[in-house]
């Protein structure tokens, strides 16, 4: 159910029921763009079809989906157009169009090109946590969990979130652990890291299903490179990606963990996923959370 995380501490004015919340959703049920929109976003029933419901409750935790579909219009299609145009006012008027003409020339080809543009969608699964406040987006990069902030913050009167900041950076944490080869106990490290440099030489060294030499990457921070990405597995019941942003990404329930999660029927297998996905998140987040050094205090 969870390929990525990204944590947001939910502020402390909202407050709401999940009745609450998936009435204040309908009002942005998804829609299709027009013929000229170039994106809609809306919320949709996390089940999948055949379900109305746009807010699900699973063990006390609560999970949406959020819709966008964009019209797809290649760059290269819209540049050339542009300069088609662009030149065939060149030589009727003798005059180049200047920088303004020829913004307004892109924005009509853009208008026109649209309802012929091919669309594609994409789904994002959220999570609140409503006893803990927390606010989880499966999204791997900033702009695509800020469409979905975007879009609560439109439906839910009152919501705001911050992103959730620990005491510690996880550059600094991760290269300690690196450094020393001596993570906390419930955490390993795995074979995929990434280090870059701070200085004009902006040098990355990867290492990707590789075992990780220990002098070899001692080196490598000493001459201060941070680690940005690295590998780890919890418990050993899963595995993640953890950036220097505090993202989360990769996860991976191990064989044990989704073995629990087995049904046949769709809506028990929806639940199983979801019971099982939160419940070892819950555990996993806050232990992730207290080895950064607990969560930054923010005055």
């Amino acid at each position: 159910m969870f390929k990525n995380l990204t944590v947001y501490r939910i502020g402390p004015t909202w407050s709401a029921s999940l009745d609450q919340v998936a009435a204040s959703l309908e009002g942005a049920r998804f829609v299709p763009p027009g013929l000229t929109e170039p994106m809609s976003a809306g919320w949709v029933a996390p089940r999948g079809d055949g379900h109305l419901a746009l807010a699900e409750n699973v063990g006390g935790q609560w999970l949406l989906r959020l819709m966008i579909e964009q019209r797809v219009l290649p760059g290269a299609v819209v540049k050339r157009r542009t300069a088609e145009r662009a030149q065939a006012i060149e030589q009727e008027t003798g005059r180049k169009p200047g920088r303004k003409q020829t913004k307004e020339i892109k924005e009509q080809v853009v208008l026109e090109l649209l309802p012929l543009a091919f669309t594609k969608q994409a789904t994002v699964n959220v999570w609140i946590d409503p006893k803990q406040r927390l606010l989880m987006i499966d999204a791997g990069s900033p702009t695509r969990a800020g469409q979905v902030i975007t879009q609560l913050v439109k439906a839910l009167a009152d919501f705001s979130v911050a992103p959730l900041q620990t005491a510690q950076s996880p550059a600094a944490v991760m290269s300690d652990w690196l450094a020393s080869g001596d993570p906390p106990a419930a955490f390993s490290v795995d074979r995929d890291c990434e280090l870059k440099a701070s200085d004009e030489s902006k040098a990355v060294v990867r290492y990707a299903r590789h075992p990780l030499d220990p002098d070899e990457v001692r080196r490598h921070l000493v001459a201060g490179k941070q680690p940005t990405r690295l590998a780890l597995t919890w418990q050993g019941r899963v595995s993640f990606v953890l950036t220097d942003a505090l993202q989360i990404k990769k996860l991976d329930f191990l064989e044990g963990v989704v073995d629990m999660a087995r049904a046949e029927h769709q809506d028990e297998a929806f639940d199983a996923d979801a019971a099982i996905g939160t419940g070892e998140l819950q555990r996993l987040i806050p232990e992730l959370v207290e080895a950064l050094g607990g969560e930054l205090e923010i005055a």
